[in-house]
């Protein structure tokens, strides 16, 4: 019996940090939110997420959440206006791509770096580097990115498949929605495997700090689509 409504996924980019500012690459440093990241997220949270809001809390069965403070802090201050509010699970799959031995630089840092290694690095006519391509060093690699995101997507996968074959479920019931708290290039990388694209193709995708993105299906599991991006940021 299919639903009358598909269940969807939310991605959520945490909000603004002094890092996201500056254009630092930020993994596996735990920077905090700036003041006006969190203010940007309470305003988020009033306008999307609580009870017959987009983000529904009574409609979300699951919630991962990276492990990254400026991830739990959007999760916190998200539903910080709700009445009800979801509980959560902090998920390492979900962390930011581990930038390796670029954490913490600026581009033109990494091709310096690179440039004294003998790496592409973008300098005299030669091929920078891309991210999407030759991945981190001393970090993930691109197919390391890609065995990561793919076990979130098809968790997601199975749990939606669950939701909609529960032989309990009635046939006007919504619900079943899984809301995702991550990072800036993850989001991306999730993005163009939902969507069954390369890793690579994530690099057409933008999903700015604090933005909200819909991800869900149309006529049933097997096609998947993008709804929406940077919802809340009007």
């Amino acid at each position: 019996m299919a639903p009358k409504r598909w269940p969807r996924l939310f991605l959520v980019r945490h909000g603004e940090t002094e890092w996201t500012i500056n254009g630092r690459h930020t993994g596996t440093s735990d920077i905090p939110l700036t003041a006006n990241g969190e203010s940007i997220i309470q305003r988020l949270g009033e306008k999307v997420a609580g009870p017959g809001k987009l983000i529904d809390p009574h409609l979300v069965t699951t919630v991962l959440v990276s492990p990254r403070k400026r991830a739990q802090k959007t999760f916190e201050l998200l539903f910080a206006s709700s009445e009800v509010k979801p509980p959560a699970e902090t998920d390492q799959r979900v962390r930011e791509w581990t930038y390796g031995d670029y954490e913490g630089l600026y581009l033109h840092e990494i091709a310096d770096m690179r440039k004294k290694q003998g790496l592409a690095h973008g300098e005299g006519g030669g091929h920078g580097w891309d991210i999407w391509v030759q991945g981190c060093e001393g970090g993930e690699s691109v197919a390391e990115m890609t065995a990561r995101v793919d076990q979130v997507v098809n968790s997601v996968k199975d749990l939606h498949s669950a939701w909609v074959n529960d032989p309990a479920r009635q046939e006007d019931e919504r619900g079943g929605d899984i809301l995702i708290v991550s990072h800036g290039h993850f989001s991306r990388c999730l993005l163009a495997r939902w969507l069954g694209l390369p890793l690579e193709k994530g690099q057409l995708f933008s999903l700015d700090p604090g933005g909200v993105c819909v991800m869900q299906y149309y006529h049933d599991l097997s096609h998947t689509s993008i709804g929406s991006m940077n919802l809340g940021l009007l």
